[in-house]
């Protein structure tokens, strides 16, 4: 049977969600919890591959076990194990077939940039420089679409196609926090943070508008603006069709 985990972490303890050798990460220590609960060896497969330092306000993963128990309990049982930067949220039977990360239809990230030095935000990216943020969110057009996005992926990945749907693109405040919002059907390793990169080249004026597109065109990463830290990015949501989970 095929069991779907719905999940949130904060990343700055962890070199990432994928297991590593000899490295802390989100997805070892649920695959060790959940083998030392269910007495069996298990291993999650996640709905994406966050980098060290990313945090995922909604993650799922899912997994395979053969024996029925009480989903309520396995969730109370883990949120005790796991350390503090885990939370589990829910568990759920889905099809045999479904996975967590080929099924989903959409993830959405969000980067988090205050412009005033402040202890008590952590987990967003402080940048002094005044930005526009009307010409950031005229750039954002630009990449709207399927459109290849090699410009702003790392080199060398093992990707098929670096084509991505993006849907959504915005900037926005959020009190004295600056959100940038983005939501597409993928992304390639690198992408949001050195598109934020980039749009913060636009803010400051060290780009226009236009040289987004020619950026694109390009696909070279070296055209594109430098990435931002991994600390204040948040993966926010992951969405499936309705009749995997609603």
């Amino acid at each position: 049977m095929r069991f779907f985990i719905e999940l949130s972490y904060n990343g700055t303890n962890f070199h990432g969600w994928q297991v590593q050798p000899n490295a802390n990460t989100v997805q070892a220590e649920i695959n060790k919890a959940l083998s030392i609960i269910l007495n069996a060896t298990v291993e999650v497969v996640g709905a994406g591959r966050t980098d060290t330092g990313v945090h995922a306000k909604q993650m799922f993963a899912h997994f395979d076990f053969e024996l029925v128990f009480d989903a309520q309990k396995l969730k109370q049982k883990l949120n005790s194990f796991l350390p503090k930067d885990i939370s589990i949220y829910n568990i759920v039977q889905v099809g045999d077939e479904v996975s967590s990360r080929f099924d989903a239809i959409s993830r959405t990230y969000e980067y988090h940039i205050v412009q005033h030095k402040d202890p008590f935000f952590n987990n967003a990216y402080y940048i002094h420089n005044k930005l526009n943020v009307s010409d950031m969110n005229l750039a954002c057009k630009n990449i709207l679409g399927k459109q290849d996005f090699t410009s702003f992926s790392k080199v060398n990945t093992d990707t098929f196609t670096n084509n991505c749907d993006v849907m959504i693109a915005n900037w926005r405040w959020e009190g004295n926090v600056l959100v940038f919002t983005i939501k597409a059907d993928r992304f390639l390793r690198n992408m949001v943070r050195a598109i934020v990169g980039t749009m913060l080249d636009v803010g400051v004026g060290k780009i226009n508008i236009v040289e987004v597109k020619n950026i694109i065109a390009a696909k070279d990463r070296c055209m594109a603006g430098t990435s931002v830290p991994a600390h204040a990015l948040f993966l926010t949501k992951v969405e499936y069709p309705k009749h995997i989970i609603s």
